[in-house]
């Protein structure tokens, strides 16, 4: 299958709600965890439980695993496998971006099959130009696997590069949407190479009507997103359109039947 096709029959089992894991150490500490590589794993293990099976997608952030060295890599090798194990898709959030031959080290070691860090997407920077993704593109579609392209994110600085405007009158995120349009052309349900845009940024400013391939938006529920912002963002079927929780649900731990309802609260929401 396509990851086109994986995602339209997950959403459609469990609706376009993407969950984090963002083991973060006042969360761990909230629940009661010490922010050590076993309360890592605490935390994760438990997400995974809660989340596996319920929702569409789970999102890893890699730098809060990565944070506790080799011990903490290894927590998100089995968050990885237990969750695709139960079915679930992964979206590994690590942002990577570069040049050459390091682009495609990276494109191995997280859209590779046998890979022990590939999920089912990656989420990559394309601010070293977007033909710099190659790699992680052919990678990609060669596996059956997908990849986020930063486009235009939550975080107020992202403006400075964002919306800054090209030689040929394009904002930057628009020539990112463009690139990331031209490459899904003709495929269908949807394209392998998804775009993330912030749940959070006011307006748009940039024409998403061509875009044939899946949307994450973070920065839905604790960074102040709501339904109405995304249907005033994306249109009111928010059509291809994942919205990403994260502290929202992941603030009802460590009791496993509170993170499930937090969950099944937000998808009723949508």
């Amino acid at each position: 299958m396509t990851f086109g096709e994986k995602l339209e029959k997950a959403v459609g089992a469990h609706g376009p709600l993407c969950v984090g894991i963002d083991p973060h150490p006042s969360l761990l500490e909230s629940w009661g965890l010490s922010p050590t590589a076993e309360g890592l794993e605490r935390f994760a293990l438990t997400a995974v439980e809660a989340f596996g099976g319920t929702v569409a997608m789970v999102k890893p952030q890699a730098a809060f695993f990565e944070a506790y060295g080799s011990r903490g890599v290894a927590v998100l090798e089995r968050v990885i496998a237990e969750l695709r194990d139960s079915g679930t898709l992964v979206l590994v959030d690590a942002k990577r971006g570069d040049i050459g031959s390091t682009m495609a080290a990276y494109a191995q070691a997280f859209l590779s099959d046998g890979s022990p860090l590939a999920g089912d997407a990656v989420t990559v920077s394309p601010f070293l130009g977007f033909g710099s993704l190659q790699p992680a593109l052919d990678t990609a579609r060669s596996t059956g696997r997908g990849v986020f392209v930063l486009a235009l994110t939550s975080n107020p600085e992202g403006a400075e590069v964002q919306r800054s405007v090209a030689p040929d009158g394009r904002t930057v995120a628009q020539t990112i949407i463009d690139f990331a349009t031209a490459r899904n052309s003709g495929i269908s349900p949807s394209g392998d190479v998804g775009l993330v845009v912030g749940a959070t940024i006011g307006e748009t400013d940039v024409d998403l009507s061509g875009f044939n391939g899946p949307i994450l938006a973070p920065g839905f529920g604790a960074q102040g997103g709501s339904v109405a912002d995304l249907k005033r963002l994306f249109g009111p079927d928010m059509r291809g359109v994942l919205p990403t929780s994260s502290r929202d649900v992941l603030k009802h731990g460590p009791d496993v039947s509170a993170l499930v309802s937090a969950v099944r609260r937000v998808q009723q929401s949508l």
